[in-house]
């Protein structure tokens, strides 16, 4: 009978080795068209708290809670390979999906406010293939969507255009005033006939 079980360990991978394995690639399935990736340190959060955050996040964003090992081998040989520093401690990972990076961050500054946690903050992140340190947030959490950035630059590119076509108007404007000055000219008329 041992002989039996051990002929059967050795020839199918153990548990554990296919339940890295499925985490590993439901991991790398979230990193694909993710625009950033955020770690926070969730030492001492409880199963409820951890729900809750869940609950207030939007759509485009998921938290998952798995090994640093596991998104280590994950991240390696990806754009998201500057993340390697934050992956000590324990943390949890944000995966957002969409480019309104604040929209996606907010829901977590406003349950550490919610729950009063003062120690539980952003290990880094990821964007654009660059890191975040905690301190660097403020930047990440106030940037416009890309939404936004198209409309600033639109708005760029329209205001010179603007100015070019009203000044090349502007001497087709004086040509249509009469002579004389526009509307001064039926006052100056008025004047002449008034001192004769």
């Amino acid at each position: 009978m041992t002989s039996l079980r051990s002929a059967i360990s050795s020839s199918l991978p153990s548990i554990r080795a296919v339940v890295s394995r499925s985490k590993r690639e439901m991991i790398r399935r979230e990193l694909e068209n993710c625009h950033l990736v955020a770690g926070i340190w969730c030492h001492g959060l409880t199963v409820k708290q951890l729900q809750a955050l869940r609950g207030a996040l939007p759509e485009t964003t998921k938290l998952v809670v798995t090994k640093n090992t596991l998104v280590e081998k994950a991240i390696e040989g990806t754009k998201w390979e500057p993340l390697k520093p934050c992956i000590k401690g324990m943390n949890a990972w944000f995966f957002v999906h969409s480019d309104q990076i604040p929209f996606g961050l907010k829901p977590y500054r406003d349950f550490q406010k919610e729950w009063k946690l003062v120690l539980n903050d952003f290990t880094g992140a990821v964007f654009e293939g660059r890191l975040y340190g905690p301190d660097d947030f403020q930047a990440l959490e106030t940037m416009p969507t890309l939404m936004e950035s198209h409309a600033y630059l639109l708005g760029c590119l329209q205001t010179p255009a603007i100015s070019l076509v009203s000044t090349l108007q502007s001497p087709e404007r004086d040509a249509e005033k009469p002579e004389g000055g526009g509307e001064a000219g039926p006052a100056t008329a008025a004047t002449a006939a008034a001192d004769k």
